[in-house]
């Protein structure tokens, strides 16, 4: 037993030592410098006000003009050619112009190029230099499948000292993705490194999750043979370890004790975040809440709805909650305003939805619901809403839980025991965002960067036996 233990470590040890390595170092880049993203920050930044001259149509309209038959929430923004609905279901968006319900999805890189400078220019940045670079599904940034709904896109250089890159959806106009030339450098070192992130894998889901469950999971066996190995090889001389071995086995024998803790939860936590629902639940909604939380509103209820000249609105959205009809104004980042539709008067205006709502909502999508309360920081299980300060709601509905955002009426999380376990043996264990650590965010630093510098030298020291292994075997 303890022979093929032995030469199950040995070979896989040879085999992964270097995705080891590569592991813990792009683990350290990547707590500094995440995958690049458009924040909604930045996003909202780059929105011009709405012209409610322009806006000619009802929101009824554009629904039915933009063809999406499932839709659940529509927006009007402000593009450089006129204010559009973007209108959005489960399966596609689709997005018309405010004044006359036509097609507004971009075919014309001038037209891509001009939204792109627009939104720079609110942002700050100098969009003078602009060009196309590229039309097309994927590039090494844009490979989510979050972007699936707005392929192909047009990624446009600013040309500006920072380098910077953004992305507009042909199916909206928006900008939906921005990166740095200090983000996609580093990044090459980090997040695509550290997922296995290459293009030509990831553009297919499916063998992407395949490839990088199957080496966390071989990975993880590895380190558990090593465990045992160490563990049963420990000499004691008088009350101090020691070793049997000399060289670099010693070394990564002593480092390796020292490091068996973090290396198998570190690698166990790691195969967890390909999961995808194998072990855990996914926390997403069942099919009969999905039915619920997206049903089509009645959105006849917004024929009374017009803009305002008054208001500096950077956007509107249109969305159904409960079976009501809701209409939210964004002002600024921070400000909006919302109403139920239809309501002309404005009478009850708020910033967010009620309990009231909540509770109405909550009786349709589940039973045995309890009240809901705001969800306070610090929290287990933390949710954020998509404007800062709006409260986050969370219902308990028997062994479920709901978060649900006062902002806009979405499902932020769905938290069944499974969801909450995977909580803390995934994200607990691989980024220690344990709540006494969130606290302290230097020292929650100082730990990552120390254990995965940790991990990295057993790694090296892994390295150095696994060549000498592999070239003596070779030889022979």
């Amino acid at each position: 037993m303890m022979g093929a233990i032995v030469l199950l470590h040995r070979w896989l040890g040879v085999a992964f030592c270097l995705l080891f390595a590569m592991w813990f170092a792009s683990g350290i880049v990547m707590h500094f410098v995440p995958y690049p993203s458009l924040t909604e920050a930045e996003r909202f930044v780059g929105l011009a006000p709405v012209d409610p001259a322009e806006v000619r149509i009802t929101v009824a309209a554009a629904v039915a003009a933009s063809g999406v038959a499932d839709a659940t929430r529509a927006r009007v923004i402000q593009r450089s050619d006129g204010p559009v609905y973007v209108v959005s279901g489960r399966s596609h968006l689709g997005a018309v112009h405010a004044s006359d319900g036509q097609d507004a999805s971009v075919t014309s890189a001038d037209i891509a190029l001009a939204i792109a400078r627009a939104h720079a220019s609110r942002r700050g940045l100098d969009p003078a230099p602009a060009a196309i670079v590229a039309r097309a599904d994927y590039d090494q940034w844009s490979v989510p499948n979050g972007f699936d709904r707005h392929r192909p896109l047009f990624r446009v250089a600013l040309g500006d000292i920072a380098g910077t890159e953004v992305y507009v959806s042909s199916r909206t106009g928006e900008v939906v993705l921005d990166t740095t030339r200090s983000e996609r450098g580093w990044n090459w070192v980090g997040s695509v490194l550290h997922w296995i992130y290459p293009t030509v894998l990831r553009r297919n889901w499916a063998l992407w999750d395949g490839v990088v469950w199957t080496l966390s999971l071989l990975a993880s066996i590895a380190a558990l043979l090593g465990a045992v190995l160490g563990i049963v090889r420990i000499r004691m001389r008088g009350r101090a370890i020691s070793t049997p071995y000399r060289g670099w086995h010693a070394l990564h024998h002593l480092i390796g004790l020292a490091a068996t803790l973090f290396v198998l939860t570190w690698i166990f936590s790691g195969w967890l975040s390909m999961d995808h629902g194998r072990l855990f639940s996914r926390g997403q909604l069942t099919p009969a809440e999905a039915r619920v939380a997206d049903a089509a509103p009645d959105w006849t209820a917004s024929s009374r709805d017009q803009l305002r000249p008054a208001s500096p609105v950077r956007e509107v959205e249109w969305f159904g909650v409960g079976g009501n009809l809701y209409r939210r104004d964004r002002l600024a980042q921070g400000s909006q305003t919302l109403v139920r539709a239809g309501n002309v008067s404005r009478d009850g205006q708020a910033g967010v939805l009620s309990v009231r709502d909540i509770q109405e909502f909550t009786a349709r999508l589940a039973a045995n619901c309890g009240l809901p309360s705001v969800l306070t920081e610090p929290d287990d299980y933390p949710a954020q809403s998509v404007v800062p300060g709006a409260p986050v709601y969370r219902v308990r509905c028997g062994e479920v839980w709901f978060d649900i955002d006062g902002a806009d009426g979405s499902v932020l999380q769905r938290l069944d025991a499974s969801r909450r376990a995977y909580r803390w043996f995934y994200s607990a264990l691989h980024t220690l965002d344990f709540p006494v650590l969130m606290a302290h965010p230097r020292l929650r630093e100082v730990l990552i960067v120390g254990l995965c510098g940790f991990g990295l030298v057993f790694s090296v020291t892994g390295i150095v036996i696994g060549w000498r292994r592999l070239r003596s075997t070779l030889a022979a």
